[in-house]
């Protein structure tokens, strides 16, 4: 697994899986990210917290009446969901603490989305999120992130921090990244094709 910020680095292995997955702490700006790169890209995008929110009701209530244990279950599902559906998926930030998500995005393309303090803060400071509720919403965001950093880091193959820069501009740089493996992985088929022999 690689990282870098705006200007990323394809790592070496980046052909897998047709999916490609937006993973990244809370308020790094997957959904909206995740929006406008399915858009670039033409194709389409499933976000797991929406369909949580769709199909079961808003976060913070299953927090409060069944607990995380119970959204984990339910995130999961929609995990599931949105890789069996391909384009642009983007998990909650809590998604990759399932080993079961990390085997199975090792199957796709994942990008890292990265945010720096300053930058979330302003994100963040009227959230919702369960995680984030209490009067200082940034020493819980760190505490969070502080656990979940090095999962990031071993999940993703790519990483582009949103902290500046116009989003579009953000959007345009994983897309190019997309195209670049999408063009790695025929090159590849065309090299298997050409040392085994041909098309039968």
């Amino acid at each position: 697994m690689t990282s870098a910020t705006v200007d990323a680095t394809p790592p070496g292995e980046t052909t897998r899986g047709s999916a490609v997955v937006l993973i990244g702490p809370m308020g790094a700006g997957k959904t909206s990210v995740g929006r406008k790169l399915a858009r670039v890209l033409g194709t389409t995008f499933f976000d797991t917290d929406i369909a949580v929110v769709r199909d079961h009701g808003p976060i913070a209530d299953i927090f409060a009446s069944a607990g995380e244990a119970h959204f984990r279950a339910l995130e999961r599902e929609a995990v599931v969901a949105g890789l069996r559906r391909g384009g642009i998926v983007a998990l909650g930030g809590g998604a990759i603490l399932d080993p079961r998500t990390r085997a199975d995005l090792l199957a796709h393309r994942v990008v890292l989305l990265t945010v720096d303090q300053r930058t979330v803060a302003g994100r963040i400071h009227d959230s919702t999120r369960p995680l984030l509720q209490g009067d200082d919403a940034m020493s819980r965001w760190n505490a969070v992130m502080d656990a979940r950093r090095d999962l990031y880091e071993q999940t993703a193959d790519v990483r582009f921090d949103t902290s500046s820069g116009h989003i579009q501009h953000i959007v345009e740089r994983i897309a190019s990244w997309v195209r670049d493996t999408e063009a790695s992985a025929l090159d590849a088929a065309d090299d298997d094709r050409t040392h085994s022999g041909g098309d039968a």
